[in-house]
């Protein structure tokens, strides 16, 4: 349901652009990097990265491991 999808991204961003804190676990990485002012990438509950949502969508190794290369 990609329009489900794009429907619940668009109210966490402006729940977010109302000045309020949004914590979000997602699988979907691109989706989540493209909205997150800043994230955490985890691997087996420890995080391994982390950084705002642009430069972790630049860094190779999540490029790589979660946004297909």
């Amino acid at each position: 349901a990609p329009m489900l999808v794009k429907e619940v991204f668009d109210i966490i961003a402006a729940i977010n652009q109302q000045g309020k804190t949004v914590l979000l676990v997602e699988q979907n990485a691109f989706a989540a990097l493209k909205i997150a002012h800043y994230a955490y990438v985890l691997e087996v509950g420890v995080i391994v990265l982390q950084g705002s949502g642009a430069e972790l969508i630049a860094d190779a190794r999540v490029r790589e491991a979660y946004l297909g290369g």
